[in-house]
């Protein structure tokens, strides 16, 4: 009994000394985001407003090179930097980190690059985290699970999703496996930074299915559980599809970046030539519907918004959304690959509806979290998402379509230091 005490007492000290460290530093990594969200927006209405601005996008692309190659020194390396010294705490993640990708995105998406969101927060709360620890004094292994404390607030604080943003924290650096010695200060650092983030009145997009578990051709088990057989068949094909898309992505994006190299010696013209790709890509379709973030549109179509209603993409959306952020990203331009991945899996899973005769708004929430989840390899945390995101009426079609498009994807992926722990194929 004396023993049993002696570890619940051990065991409430650790964490309370680990809440003490995370409430300052989930303070500063939910105001942060706050602060990026809101000039985000600023950005995305002011060029709606000024749809001029686009053609200032290569200019543009200099000026972040010019910014990274005299003051980044390797905070290019961006999000793979922060999964690496987790990995192998080295050098550390430099705090200048944070005003620089800041700085980087909110200049992509003011001038119509098409990127995300997700990697400018992971990052501020990785650099940030960084800095924590050196004030801290703290040692390798903690140091190691503050940065992970500081990509879990930063994820659950830029959607919303703190559940999500824990896990996602803990699985995406390793595929099959996850680091649960960090569950309990990862969920309390994404936790707070979203109500620090929530506290400054930003508010986030809503998204709802209405579709529920159809039960006319149903399978009963006991217990009262029930799923609609003909609908499951047709989301695990839907995440065969799922998979592959996210596969194509965190392909097409890596031989990008190493055909820019090959083709371009000089490394300014590269954003340059991405630019007017953009530019180029948006006058052949007659539309500017892929630059920015996609969450809405001011036409009121193929947005991830409108891909929740029948008809509100068109059927190609998907495939056009994945090239724009492929040359957005592999030019040298700043954001994330989340948000556009959102879009593509949303408006991928419309299609799929009106080819197999399902529900909308389900398999544009399928599509949602699944693309996400096959190319970063993080099926339980884009699950969860799922159920934060649309409520959990539909948890086993999150599931199915998640897992199913995580296997379906290989072992690629958009993260060049995710580590591959288990590995989806047993050979005997």
């Amino acid at each position: 009994m004396y023993q049993f005490k002696t570890e619940q007492g051990k065991i409430f000290y650790q964490l309370a000394h680990w809440t003490i460290r995370l409430v300052p530093l989930s303070f500063v990594i939910g105001s942060l985001v706050a602060l990026f969200l809101w000039l985000l927006d600023w950005a995305t209405h002011t060029r709606w407003q000024h749809l001029w601005l686009l053609f200032l996008l290569p200019l543009a692309g200099i000026f972040i090179w010019a910014l990274y190659h005299y003051f980044g020194k390797d905070a290019e390396a961006g999000n793979n930097l922060v999964m690496d010294e987790i990995h192998e705490p080295g050098g550390g993640v430099p705090t200048r980190m944070t005003p620089l990708v800041l700085a980087g995105t909110i200049v992509t998406h003011l001038f119509g690059g098409s990127a995300g969101r997700e990697g400018t927060a992971v990052q501020m709360g990785g650099s940030i985290a960084d800095l924590f620890a050196k004030w801290y004094q703290l040692k390798k292994e903690d140091r190691s699970m503050l940065l992970m404390c500081g990509m879990a607030a930063g994820f659950g604080a830029v959607f919303g999703t703190p559940v999500a943003g824990a896990l996602f924290a803990m699985e995406v650096l390793f595929i099959g496996r996850m680091k649960y010695h960090a569950l309990i200060p990862c969920l309390i650092s994404a936790v707070l930074a979203h109500i620090v983030c929530s506290s400054y009145g930003i508010h986030h997009t809503h998204y709802a299915i209405s579709a529920k578990m159809i039960q006319s051709v149903a399978t009963w088990v006991p217990g009262g559980f029930s799923f609609d057989l003909s609908l499951l068949l047709k989301v695990i094909g839907a995440g065969i599809a799922f998979g592959l898309a996210g596969m194509a992505f965190a392909r097409c994006t890596h031989l990008l970046k190493q055909f820019w190299v090959k083709l371009i010696p000089v490394k300014w013209l590269i954003p340059v030539a991405g630019g007017l790709l953009i530019i180029g890509g948006c006058y052949l379709l007659g539309n500017f519907d892929y630059l920015g973030l996609g969450v809405v549109n001011p036409n009121g179509h193929n947005s991830i918004v409108s891909a929740f209603t029948t008809g509100g993409v068109d059927t190609w959306s998907w495939l056009w959304k994945l090239l724009f952020t492929a040359v957005t990203l592999s030019a040298g331009f700043k954001g994330g690959e989340v948000t556009p991945l959102f879009f593509i899996g949303a408006a991928l899973g419309n299609t799929l509806a009106v080819l197999a005769g399902a529900p909308a708004d389900l398999f544009a929430g399928l599509g949602f979290i699944a693309v996400f989840a096959a190319a970063t390899n993080t099926p339980i945390a884009c699950m969860v998402m799922g159920v934060e995101l649309f409520g959990g009426e539909n948890i086993l079609y999150f599931a199915v379509a998640c897992f199913t498009a995580y296997y379906f994807s290989g072992h690629s992926g958009i993260y060049k230091a995710q580590r591959i722990a288990v590995p989806k194929i047993h050979r005997k």
